[in-house]
């Protein structure tokens, strides 16, 4: 089918879960502490859109190498976003609901940047 061809960043499947996982982010952390907003809450932010970010900049490289570096750097944001999801949920300012919904987001995100790891290496 002509129009299921990726033409751009915004039609991996992969960037399009990579950013609903941003607007998780966003929008989850309105609710955590003043005191945090200029560190947790920053840090947490800057990761997720690091991790849309490199799924896009590596989508538009020509090798297959510098495909795999951005989405290796992908994945590093988004490790570090899930080790500070842990500490929000042990801190309290997430409850088990909710973290439980944005865990779920950030396993699917990162099963799909495995994916395009994997098959940036069997075009080399």
């Amino acid at each position: 089918m002509e129009d299921s061809k990726i033409r751009t960043f915004k039609d991996l499947i992969t960037w399009q879960e990579a950013h609903k996982l941003a607007l998780l982010v966003y929008s989850m952390t309105n609710n955590f502490p003043r005191s945090e907003a200029y560190s947790l809450v920053d840090q947490m932010r800057r990761c997720v859109i690091s991790i849309s970010s490199n799924i896009a900049e590596g989508f538009s490289r020509n090798s297959q190498k510098e495909k795999r570096q951005f989405y290796y750097m992908a994945l590093g944001s988004l490790t570090e976003l899930q080790n500070q999801l842990l500490l929000s949920k042990d801190l309290k300012y997430l409850n088990k609901e909710k973290f439980s919904e944005i865990d779920e987001q950030t396993t699917t995100v990162h099963k799909l940047i495995n994916g395009l790891i994997k098959s940036s290496k069997n075009y080399t």
